[in-house]
């Protein structure tokens, strides 16, 4: 059992729901990343996504690629973050995957990348480019070596591709919100609802939604359907000018985000034990 069907074993018995942050390795350095990382955990979240930049992110929107573009623009590369997460991912309490481009993986050696990643401590990989149709090599190694491969269903697949994205997933399900990129929204389609309804009738997977939530009014909308929720955009935005507003300031104001979220998604539990 992956440390990510542990959590979701552990929630599911208490009926509480996984609150997930991402954030941008790098952005504004990886110092700050481990301490936000810390932060994250003492705050309670269940599981943080550690976005590994890419110069031609596939899904992302301008807030996340601009924070790509920062982290690359300061010459951060895949073998700097494995170093810097080796240092701080062992003595968290919460798992910590990559959303990462499979052309990363690729480049590197989908072997390799695995073994080196969970070397590192990381749970698991979100591959949001990785068509259903060159799954097998990655999700056969992923499943061997007990790394979770999570793989994304967006309102638009077809019902049968679906079904074959989640036979090839591990972990849980990332439901994709919207049609588009990601990015704060003010208000999330209705139908989300029926369709991650439907979703999670057809797999004993967790199913997780992404995608512009950015509130609690989208937090208590969208938690009694879903196993956990993402919540990358509105806290990215938040790392931004580090020098005109300070380092302490920003982790402030990330913390006060998320707890205004998690308050939202399990109101009537504290389920974490890294609650601080």
């Amino acid at each position: 059992m992956s440390a990510i069907d542990e959590l979701f074993r552990n929630l599911r018995s208490n009926g509480s729901k996984a609150f997930m942050p991402f954030v941008t390795a790098g952005d504004p350095d990886l110092p700050f990343t481990a301490e936000l990382l810390s932060e994250l955990a003492r705050a309670g979240c269940h599981m943080c996504e550690l976005g590994i930049p890419y110069s031609d992110p596939i899904a992302d929107g301008p807030v996340i690629q601009a924070s790509f573009t920062r982290a690359l623009d300061k010459g951060i590369r895949l073998q700097h973050i494995f170093d810097c997460a080796a240092q701080v991912l062992p003595a968290l309490p919460m798992p910590v995957v990559t959303m990462i481009s499979y052309a990363i993986i690729f480049r590197k050696g989908v072997q390799r990348y695995v073994a080196q990643a969970k070397e590192t401590g990381f749970a698991g990989a979100i591959v949001p480019d990785l068509p259903i149709e060159e799954a097998p090599p990655l999700a056969e190694i992923c499943r061997r070596e007990d790394f979770s491969l999570v793989q994304l269903v967006t309102p638009t697949t077809p019902r049968d591709r679906a079904l074959r994205i989640v036979e090839s997933s591990t972990g849980f399900l990332y439901y994709v919100s919207v049609t588009g990129i990601t990015g704060e929204r003010k208000e999330l389609p209705p139908d989300v609802i029926d369709n991650v309804a439907q979703l999670r009738r057809e797999t004993d997977l967790p199913v997780c939604i992404g995608f512009g939530i950015s509130c609690p009014e989208h937090v208590r909308m969208l938690a009694p359907v879903a196993d956990g929720l993402i919540v990358g955009s509105a806290i990215v935005r938040r790392l931004a000018n580090p020098k005109q507003r300070g380092r302490h300031a920003i982790l402030q104001e990330v913390r006060h985000c998320v707890d205004e979220l998690l308050a939202a998604l399990n109101p009537a539990s504290d389920s974490s034990p890294n609650r601080g």
